[in-house]
């Protein structure tokens, strides 16, 4: 039997067990997916004991996803993205990768949202900072508006790849303030709420008048599924994803590349939504 898991802490609430369970379910295959909520400066530690028990991959969540860093190998998304959210050990050494920046771009993708113009990612911490270097990576003109600018031109920085040697291609990435958002969508193609706003509440983090119908919309909260985001979004004639799809689509990246099988999405996107 293989076994995969996550560390996170606290991890009680995680959804990934009843997701990735389904999708051995669906397969025919002989795995388990279960949890393990090691003290918060135990990462290192979790991933070093993982390994000698002969568990085969593991997802990582809050807070341990820059400290397990240094415990793998991570590849260069994982890398220039900050954060490993899975782990990999079938080689000699674990190896470290991100499937949040996949995750946004397969959920838009799903839905038939085009990944070319400009993207608008609202919010400049982890799930923001995933976000924007996946758009980025798909050839998108990225804007990054978050509460305090500087963290948003840092990450706009780090998505530029400033510092890297001369004659490496070099992204198109912004940072601004809240404030610049309706500005910015004026021309956007793509809208991310990569923040907490609008999470069991009736909040939105961009003005219902600044949406449009020739947006895609997709909000990383999920729960509720709709938001007033989605609301307003939908309201507009813009194409709407919720969180769930990015979460979903996280996980069946993860599945993947642990199983080298393809994912029973429809099966493990009916588990996780019969959680929320």
């Amino acid at each position: 039997m293989d076994i995969y898991g996550l560390i996170g802490n606290p991890v009680g609430h995680s959804l990934s067990p009843p997701m990735h369970e389904a999708g051995y379910e669906a397969l025919g295959l002989d795995a388990r997916y279960v949890t393990f909520e090691p003290p918060k400066d135990g990462a290192a530690t979790a991933v070093e004991g993982a390994a000698d028990l002969g568990v085969a991959g593991l997802n990582v969540t809050i807070p341990f996803k820059q400290d397990v860093l240094a415990a793998v190998d991570p590849d260069p998304l994982a890398r220039r993205i900050g954060a490993v959210n899975t782990v990999d050990f079938s080689g000699e050494r674990p190896t470290g990768h991100n499937t949040d920046a996949v995750g946004a771009t397969r959920a838009l993708r799903a839905h038939d949202v085009d990944l070319s113009g400009t993207a608008v990612v609202v919010g400049a911490g982890g799930a923001g900072r995933a976000v924007a270097f996946g758009l980025a990576d798909e050839g998108m003109a990225v804007r990054i508006a978050n509460r305090t600018q500087s963290k948003a031109n840092a990450l706009a920085a780090d998505v530029r790849g400033d510092g890297r040697e001369s004659g490496e291609a070099s992204a198109d990435a912004t940072g601004h303030g809240l404030d610049a958002v309706p500005e910015l969508l004026a021309d956007a193609d793509v809208l991310v709420n990569a923040t907490s706003v609008g999470m069991e509440s009736e909040e939105t983090p961009v003005p219902a008048d600044a949406l449009h119908g020739d947006l895609g919309v997709l909000d990383a909260v999920y729960r509720p599924l709709e938001t007033r985001l989605l609301r307003d979004a939908a309201a507009a004639g813009a194409t709407t994803v919720d969180g769930a799809w990015m979460l979903l689509y996280q996980g069946v990246a993860a599945f993947e590349r642990w199983t080298g099988r393809e994912a029973p999405v429809d099966a493990m996107d009916e588990a996780l939504r019969g959680r929320l």
